[in-house]
């Protein structure tokens, strides 16, 4: 399912609304990212681990499962998961 379009999109999602060569280039990237094993038993772990948590009662509206530092899972913002993505000093991992 498609995502909703934003009333308010960020700067990559102008950059790629402006530069379908750009977004094609993009697309193509994540699939052959997404496609990997390791990604896929990532995507696995922490399926089963929003599974559990919704099981349990956790409230998990707006909510992604994060890898922490010493190898936990554990719910976080979803646009605060998403941003931390390793770019210069900060880790990528909570």
């Amino acid at each position: 399912m498609a995502s909703p379009k934003a009333s308010n999109p960020r700067k990559s999602a102008k950059n790629y609304a402006k530069n379908p060569a750009s977004y094609q280039k993009k697309l193509a990237y994540d699939k052959a990212h997404n496609a990997k094993p390791e990604n896929k038993a990532k995507r696995r772990e922490l399926g089963k681990a929003n599974y559990k948590a919704k099981k349990l009662g956790v409230a998990m509206t707006g909510k992604d499962m994060s890898h922490t530092k010493s190898g936990k899972i554990v719910p976080e913002d979803s646009s605060t998961n998403r941003a931390r993505n390793g770019h210069g000093k900060n880790g990528r991992l909570k």
